[in-house]
């Protein structure tokens, strides 16, 4: 193995990390916006971790369109090539393909490390859910009266939705000794807006991502960024459904208080996020802005260029 080998992954993790920088400039803009919006923004960026332009390149030269030759065409190409593909490694002269290079244990010691840590986040995720369905076996039903099962906890965790394709309400025991009816009535509404979303899948896309890319610590700030926006998408959701915002804002903290939070992505609960911002917005019950026409046009450009500039510059 050579560096030349991990060049296509060097291109990649680069060009990945281009789109969540202009991910973050958008969910700056709308920082007074939705939070669902700024979402679905850090998830595009996650995503794009598992998807190389290069496929999108590749799709757009086998399109079959050919232009004609153009110098300014040329030294367009030439100039994105060079931004999207830094770490390229140029061919050999002819002359000198037939030396044999120097042995260089460097690029196979790399791929040796990359390889046992996606092995340790597999081990991670493999041991987590053991833990919760151990969880599961010991919980008992309940008759909650939702669009989803409910089941009691004696575990000290936080009240929270497990499971992608059937979902699960894990509620802890004697959690109505802790919180009102009405507190406890907007956990639960909490957590509904989480399985509408369908955060746990969500969560455990960019688990995958994380798996793979464990070495890069923007896919780390993205999580962050990522149970930080669903947290307030669905406190905003909540309150549009007319809660006290004082009695939600109690529900949350006295879970805080009393139980333990979910450490994984992949499973929603209710105290996840920056605690203190999202309480200062649930008291303040400002209703968020709607987009306006010209963001809507900047969003629509830049998710056109991100999915069709790869494909044209093939092309």
């Amino acid at each position: 193995m050579t560096f030349a080998d991990l060049s296509p992954l060097a291109n990649h993790i680069w060009q990945s990390t281009l789109f969540a920088a202009v991910a973050w400039l958008l969910t700056l803009a709308l920082r007074k916006n939705r939070a669902a919006m700024r979402y679905w923004l850090w998830l595009a960026a996650s995503v794009k971790f598992l998807i190389p332009f290069s496929l999108l390149v590749s799709a757009g030269a086998h399109l079959g369109w050919r232009a004609a030759p153009a110098i300014a065409h040329s030294q367009l190409s030439f100039a994105m090539g060079e931004i999207s593909q830094p770490f390229a490694i140029p061919a050999p002269m002819p002359e000198s393909a037939a030396a044999t290079p120097p042995l260089n244990p460097l690029p196979a010691i790399l791929f040796g490390v990359w390889l046992c840590g996606i092995a340790i986040g597999i081990g991670f995720w493999v041991r987590w859910l053991r833990q919760m369905r151990a969880v599961l076996r010991v919980a008992t039903p309940l008759d909650l009266n939702l669009p989803i099962r409910g089941m009691s906890s004696p575990a000290r965790m936080e009240p929270g939705v497990i499971g992608i394709f059937k979902p699960v309400l894990l509620l802890p025991e004697a959690i109505t000794e802790h919180l009102t009816p009405a507190q406890l009535e907007g956990i639960l509404a909490h957590e509904l807006r989480h399985v509408q979303r369908r955060d746990n899948l969500t969560g455990a896309i960019h688990m995958l991502v994380e798996t793979i890319f464990w070495f890069h610590p923007l896919v780390w700030w993205i999580r962050t960024r990522l149970m930080e926006e669903r947290e307030r998408a669905c406190d905003e959701e909540v309150m549009r459904m007319g809660r006290e915002p004082q009695v939600y804002a109690e529900s949350i903290l006295k879970v805080c208080e009393f139980y333990l939070a979910s450490a994984s992505p992949c499973a929603a609960g209710v105290t996840g996020g920056e605690l203190k911002k999202r309480i200062e917005g649930i008291m303040a019950n400002e209703f968020v802005r709607n987009l306006s026409y010209g963001k809507k046009i900047v969003l629509a450009s830049a998710a056109i260029l991100a999915a069709a500039g790869p494909v044209v510059f093939g092309r």
